[in-house]
């Protein structure tokens, strides 16, 4: 493979609602507000950030500034440019050539209206036509039904439980040649430019969070 990291390079995939862009330091006290909420912890499986919001500003830039190579992280913005919640996919394998896709809507005032699900569709077209992965999994809460019936929607297929850390998971996975069967069109207008991961490297560890932990334990939160 060839190419550069695609988490060195700005980011902007227009969806139909959403709008993905890289990470900036202007999201930080959206993003801070979301992750001490007990509510929004408890749907990504984890505990709140007991941080003060300096502190919390000091691991975000270092996020914005010095992305892993085995993430992408992204904001997600409405197509006015509201600032409603998070996406990545990480935990990116050269060598499988597939990742794990985690999404939070952390603004209530657009749960249940389709943003979640847009926002899936979107990073799946986008994974599918401008990388060489070729299968994308992620973990959904058991109790998550909301999350589920989107997930669903978006061409992901359920494969086993998973126990882990206390919580019950649903294990889903969407394969490359299930979503170019399913959009015909467009996979026929995909780039040839794909994001190239370098195999220079070692094969990646778990991408972590130093405020949460592992964000595998915790890889998506409420779509709606």
């Amino acid at each position: 493979m060839k190419g550069e990291q695609e988490a060195a390079t700005e980011l902007r995939i227009v969806g139909n609602k959403t709008v993905l862009r890289t990470k900036s330091m202007d999201d930080a006290e959206a993003d801070y507000s979301w992750r001490i909420d007990p509510e929004l912890a408890e749907l990504d499986a984890t505990r709140p950030v007991t941080l003060s919001f300096s502190e919390y500003l000091r691991y975000h830039r270092d996020d914005v500034a010095y992305p892993s190579p085995w993430s992408v992280r992204m904001a997600i913005d409405t197509d006015r440019g509201q600032h409603i919640g998070n996406c990545m996919y990480y935990d990116i394998n050269i060598e499988k050539l597939q990742c794990e896709l985690g999404i939070m809507i952390g603004d209530r005032n657009y749960w249940s209206q389709g943003y979640g699900s847009d926002v899936v569709k979107t990073a799946l077209a986008h994974i599918f036509t401008t990388t060489e992965l070729h299968r994308v999994y992620l973990h959904t809460l058991s109790t998550n039904l909301r999350a589920q019936k989107s997930f669903t929607k978006s061409g992901f297929k359920p494969i086993r439980d998973v126990k882990r850390d206390g919580y019950e998971f649903i294990l889903m996975e969407i394969w490359r040649k299930e979503w170019e069967a399913a959009n015909p069109v467009k996979t026929l207008r995909q780039t040839k430019n794909f994001t190239a991961f370098s195999t220079s490297e070692t094969a990646p560890q778990q991408d972590t969070d130093p405020l949460m932990g592992s964000y595998s334990k915790s890889t998506q939160e409420n779509p709606q």
